[in-house]
């Protein structure tokens, strides 16, 4: 019984509990319901009473961005001389706001603006300015409606720029002859085609060329008074050594040119707007990722009306990093003075100044990191009488340099098999059917070694070398029989892999790589072997010559040593952000021994052999390769003159060089008593390089 109590007992409470659980619930959803209600109530309160209120405030804090344009980066030497800085510069600039002004407020504001300032300070250069468009703009302005009125039914059917031209096609000269194109409407028109070229919420410079301190002072003190208008500083590029080297640090656009407009689409997707200054040439071009610095960005604030009510800097914006470059300016300077007077001098000489003769081209590089220390191509303009310089020909320019590549060829000899170490042959002359007589400078005998060859410059022991990588047969005055065409491109292979005939690697927008020779006859191949068919830039002789002086590693030239983060103290360098490695393009595919041979016959040349004469009193080590090619001048079709190209390659010291250089002068006169610019110039750029290495050393134990 009382089992059975206690259990009705528990089921009472189990029920009690079940029926205290819907109601707590039902509180709960009728809770949840009243929030709802009161957000939804309140919800349409703003907005059907406070919509237009609410709206207006998301219209005033409408951001919009714009980024302001930053210095570039500065350029140093590798001794940290400070060669391509930033002048700050007085500029006034126009920022139009959001959606842009109408023509019609423009020209209001050029007005304005033409109070306080002169853009183009020479009158006639002003009207030179001034088309007969722009007159018609401004007439246009005038005369909207009277324009309008001018246009035929099917014309006024027209949109956008073409209605736009057929408004400006109904003007006439007479409609333009009732103005009085004064100076200073003239002047007003041309600040109003300043600011058409503007774009939204991007500073444009109007003007900083010219401006007058007393012009900026006045715009600065009635910025109130020209909206969109301000006064600021802005930079142009000062090349602290002038024309030095400046072929080679490059140009860049003006603010009004801006970017490129054939690449406009990389630039705008790459974060730059249309007036932004860009590198165009040179490093300026090259690095300009590197050099471009990063924006300042502003975010505006603008209302409903797209005025600008407000602005943060959002983005601080910083100058463009550093570069160091591999180039000794002391040097270059040297360079560029001996490589001039050594022209003056041959130009001058009675033998040498045959009226072709206007070039003279050296490169000065570190064989062991492709570091270019100096570049130096200067011409004789002889329309004008003056000499220019015109460094980029070093990269540009391919003249066939003679028995200067050598070298390459004995190499290809070697690791082709077709001669070995102490193969000796004949030096006797060449004769195949047809052509002339191919001959060395002078007989020089008919067993001379592979060594002997070099030193003293045989042609005919590289032709040798050349009818032997072809699988021919040769007699004298006979046909070379079984020639193998394939060997123009076995051979070339091989020159490709010291640089010659292909590009060098510089970091440089652009280099040449010289013309090959299209005219496959055998006797073609030949003068190939001995540097007379295909042509080379003197970047290319260097690189060559390099390749041979570190035992073997094609080494990527290169101008630029070092990008730094712009400093933030005057006078001082940033920080290092990347050093540039010496990067080894290729190994040539010749043995050590092979290589070792060449430098041994190199060696020869300066203590005995065709540069002996003329380097005996120079007292510093120095192994290379002279070169003279024969490059006769036609006009017409007939030969007009018979002139030589004067080349020298060369390392120093013998042992682990520091130091190679490649001379070309083209186009000499020929015959007894040649003044030898060639050497002239080499033995001067290497007295050159020491004696400012000395100095370096000096100077460091001070």
């Amino acid at each position: 019984m009382g089992k059975y109590l206690n259990f009705r007992q528990k089921k009472k409470k189990v029920k009690k509990k079940r029926s205290q659980l819907p109601l707590r619930l039902n509180i709960l959803f009728v809770s949840v319901f009243l929030i709802f209600s009161l957000l939804i109530v309140q919800l349409g309160v703003v907005q059907i009473l406070n919509g237009e209120e609410a709206q207006r405030e998301i219209d005033q804090t409408e951001n919009t961005p714009s980024e302001k344009p930053v210095p570039r980066g500065l350029m140093y030497d590798r001794n940290h001389n400070l060669i391509l800085d930033n002048n700050p510069v007085k500029s006034i600039t126009y920022t139009p706001p959001k959606h842009g002004q109408t023509a019609d407020e423009r020209l209001e504001l050029a007005e304005d603006l033409a109070e306080y300032i002169t853009i183009i300070k020479d009158q006639e250069e002003l009207k030179e300015e001034i088309t007969e468009r722009d007159k018609k703009e401004y007439w246009y302005i005038q005369n909207t409606e009277e324009v309008a009125d001018r246009l035929t039914e099917k014309e006024k059917e027209l949109e956008g720029g073409d209605k736009y031209q057929a408004e400006l096609n109904a003007i006439t000269a007479e409609d333009l002859a009732t103005v009085d194109w004064t100076p200073e409407l003239l002047n007003i028109i041309a600040i109003k085609k300043e600011l058409d070229q503007a774009h939204e919420l991007s500073p444009h410079i109007v003007v900083n060329e010219g401006i007058t301190d007393e012009e900026y002072a006045k715009v600065a003190e009635h910025l109130h008074d020209l909206p969109n208008i301000d006064a600021t500083i802005d930079w142009e590029r000062d090349n602290n050594y002038e024309g030095t080297l400046s072929a080679f640090i490059g140009s860049i656009t003006s603010s009004e040119e801006g970017i490129p407009r054939e690449n406009s689409d990389y630039y705008l997707a790459n974060g730059y707007t249309w007036n932004d200054r860009v590198g165009t040439s040179g490093l300026e071009q090259q690095y300009e990722h590197v050099l471009r610095g990063r924006k300042e960005k502003v975010q505006y604030t603008t209302n409903n009306d797209g005025e600008v009510v407000g602005s943060e800097v959002v983005v601080e914006g910083q100058r463009g990093k550093d570069l160091i470059l591999t180039v000794d300016m002391e040097l270059q300077q040297q360079v560029d003075k001996i490589v001039e007077e050594e022209l003056r001098t041959a130009i001058n000489h009675p033998v040498n100044n045959n009226g072709y003769l206007e070039d003279a081209m050296a490169v000065v590089m570190n064989p062991q990191t492709g570091e270019i220390l100096a570049m130096s191509a200067i011409r004789y303009d002889r329309e004008n009488k003056e000499y220019v310089n015109n460094a980029y020909r070093t990269i540009y320019d391919a003249h066939a340099p003679g028995s200067a590549i050598k070298g390459a060829t004995m190499l290809a000899g070697y690791q082709s098999g077709v001669i070995d170490i102490g193969t000796r042959l004949d030096d006797g002359v060449i004769k195949i059917k047809g052509t002339k007589e191919k001959s060395s400078w002078k007989n020089l005998g008919d067993n001379i070694s592979d060594l002997y060859a070099l030193e003293q410059s045989s042609n005919v022991y590289m032709m040798r070398i050349a009818i032997k990588m072809a699988g021919a047969t040769y007699r004298y005055n006979e046909p070379l029989y079984n020639f193998d065409y394939g060997a123009f491109g076995e051979l070339r292979n091989y020159f490709k892999q010291f640089g010659l005939g292909v590009e060098t690697g510089i970091d440089m927008p652009f280099e040449a790589t010289g013309v090959t020779g299209s005219n496959g006859l055998p006797g073609n191949f030949l003068d190939l072997s001995f540097g007379q068919f295909d042509t080379y830039t003197t970047m290319q002789l260097a690189q060559y010559v390099s390749t041979i002086a570190n035992g073997g590693y094609r080494i990527k030239p290169h101008l630029v040593k070092e990008i730094r983060e712009p400093s933030t103290e005057d006078g001082k360098l940033g920080s290092v952000l990347k050093t540039m490695e010496p990067e080894v393009i290729n190994r040539i595919e010749m043995d050590d021994k092979y290589i070792e041979r060449v430098q041994e016959g190199f060696r020869l040349v300066f203590t005995q052999g065709t540069a002996q004469r003329l380097w005996k009193d120079v007292p510093y080590e120095v192994a290379g390769k002279t070169g003279t090619a024969e490059n006769p001048q036609y006009k017409d079709g007939e030969l007009v003159a018979n002139t030589e190209n004067l080349s020298l390659v060369g390392y120093s010291p013998e042992e682990n060089p520091e130091v190679a250089f490649a001379v070309i002068v083209p186009k000499n006169g020929t015959g007894a008593g040649q003044y030898e610019i060639n050497h002239k110039i080499g033995k001067r750029i290497i007295e050159a390089y020491y004696e400012g290495k000395s100095a370096d050393e000096d100077n460091e134990e001070e």
